[in-house]
Order: C-alpha cells, then sequence, then structure tokens
C-alpha cells in the first residue's frame, strides 16, 4: 500500500532534498511503522522527528490525511490505504 509522506523545506535535506517520499506498507499498519521505515532510509530525517525512546518529538506535528496525529491514536494511529502523512515543525518567534 502507497503512503506518501510530504517534508517540509526545512527539513528536506535530511530526506535527501526530497520533498516527499513514498512508503510501500501493508494495510492498516500504525503510524509508527512509516517512521521506522522512514528511519531506515534517512535516520538524520528520523532524528528530527522522534526522540531516543521513539517519542514524535514535541515541536514535529504529523498530520495522516489532514488529521493531526495526536487528536488521533498517535504513533498507533493506522494508515488507510493511500495515506498522505504530513509533517509539519511547529514555528516560533520572538
Amino acid at each position: 500500500m502507497p503512503v506518501t509522506v510530504r517534508i517540509p523545506g526545512v527539513l528536506r535535506a535530511d530526506a535527501g532534498g526530497a520533498a516527499h517520499l513514498d512508503l510501500d506498507l501493508p494495510p492498516d499498519v500504525p503510524l509508527s511503522s512509516a517512521l521506522d521505515a522512514l528511519a531506515a532510509a534517512h535516520p538524520r530525517l528520523a532524528r528530527r522527528l522522534r526522540d531516543e525512546r521513539g517519542t514524535l518529538r514535541r515541536y514535529v506535528n504529523l498530520y495522516v490525511n489532514g488529521e493531526e496525529c495526536r487528536a488521533l491514536a498517535g504513533l498507533d494511529t493506522p494508515l488507510p490505504a493511500d495515506a498522505e502523512v504530513q509533517v509539519l515543525p511547529s514555528v516560533a518567534g520572538g
């Protein structure tokens, strides 16, 4: 099942310059499995998304088909067929 992960400009260098990455995953796998697949191919990107315990970093927001994952089941959110995961780092200013 194809899953598309959209990468914001600020993280593209850690994803080999890609604006999006396509993953081939079994149906209904959890979001954490998609992040595991990203980690295998792009370890620097993985470190920017999750901490040492595998927890999503607080300044990173992941959306599954437009829904923020923390409002769903977090990293246990199942990915439906043809899911789109969008990575959005929080923006702060002062």
